[in-house]
């Protein structure tokens, strides 16, 4: 019996069951994210510099899980609006997002909603949710203070942490900017 066939042929199909095996690490994750919503408990409520700031967590979330790796799957806003019920409907009802995350080919899906309870901060809250079985990964909370935009953005990359965290822990957050201090002479 040639034990260098024999070799050559272990080493052969090693090789194969590690690339067979390694395919499913480099899988995309896929994430809809819905358009945040706005839960305005201050007393001049949903202004319309605070609806656009709502608008935008979206597209700014949806830049950072891209940055990192992660597949953003589009669900069309009428799409959302048909599938619920009112407002808050989506974030208290799993069942129904994960539907819609597996209509659309996503493999998670994160409802999100803006509270603001003062003029001072908010909170930038997301449920992420199973599409396969409708099953709550995460329920999620940061803080933004100020309406800021530069102040929202630090809000949703902590966002982005949480969010990493539970599924491939491959995000990492943009470097605090330095501030450049000129002194007269």
């Amino acid at each position: 019996m040639n034990t260098s066939k024999n070799t050559g042929c272990y080493k052969l199909l090693g090789a194969l069951f590690l690339s067979l095996c390694s395919v499913g690490v480099f899988a995309e994750t896929s994430i809809a994210i819905l358009d945040f919503e706005l839960n305005d408990l201050t007393i001049i409520p949903r202004t319309p510099a605070e609806i656009q700031r709502t608008s935008s967590i979206k597209a700014m979330l949806e830049g950072e899980l891209k940055r990192a790796g992660y597949k953003i799957i589009f669900i069309d806003s009428n799409i959302q609006r048909e599938n619920n019920g009112g407002f808050g409907y989506l974030f208290d009802h799993s069942e129904i997002a994960a539907e819609l995350a597996e209509k659309a080919g996503a493999d998670y899906i994160l409802v999100g909603r803006l509270h603001k309870p003062s003029f001072l901060f908010a909170y930038i809250m997301g449920h992420l949710v199973r599409a396969n079985d409708g099953q709550l990964i995460g329920h999620y909370i940061s803080e933004s203070k100020g309406g800021d935009k530069k102040l929202t953005l630090k809000g949703v990359e902590s966002l982005a942490v949480k969010i990493d965290s539970d599924l491939d822990n491959i995000y990492i957050p943009p470097p605090p900017q330095s501030r450049t201090v000129h002194r007269s002479q």
